[in-house]
């Protein structure tokens, strides 16, 4: 079924949707740098703002994602949509839980407990790779935001003018 949300009959949740696990995984490396180098910089500049960009990017890809789950039709598909959906909202939290105890004022809340932010990035890696499954699911499974009607294989007829070298 073709996806509602696309633009040139391509869905555009499948193509937002690299970026923010991109930077969410960067994320938790930069954290993994920091804790092998010791650097700082590493989790205080760049684990921090691209987990920012990966929160606010999975918050646009979820408005397409969101267009898509709503014309679904199919029981099936949309039993595994709202799972998506569900682990994905919950990835989105732990991330922004992980953010924001990163922050000045939520750090000022676990003093004791300096690693937590490291360990909820840890646990959203596991919620995005769930979510990520569950998309492809969807997908190859169930044809969300497959559009079958032009993509019939061509016949062998259509490719006589082709000449080897």
């Amino acid at each position: 079924m073709a996806s509602r949300a696309s633009i040139g009959g391509h869905p555009i949740h499948p193509m937002i949707i690299p970026f923010p696990i991109g930077l969410l995984v960067f994320s938790f490396i930069a954290d993994l740098i920091f804790l092998w180098r010791g650097n700082p910089i590493w989790k205080d500049y760049v684990a921090f703002y691209t987990m920012l960009g990966g929160i606010i990017g999975g918050a646009a890809a979820a408005i397409p994602g969101l267009i898509d789950w709503a014309t679904l039709t199919d029981r099936a598909a949309v039993k595994v949509a709202n799972w998506h959906a569900r682990v994905n909202i919950f990835t989105l939290v732990i991330f922004i839980a992980s953010f924001y105890l990163r922050t000045n004022s939520g750090a000022a809340w676990i003093p004791n407990l300096p690693m937590l932010p490291f360990f909820l990035s840890i646990v959203g890696l596991i919620g995005l790779t769930i979510a990520g499954w569950l998309g492809g699911q969807l997908v190859f499974a169930h044809g969300v935001a497959v559009d079958v009607k032009g993509s019939a294989p061509e016949s062998p007829e259509a490719h006589h003018h082709v000449r080897a070298a």
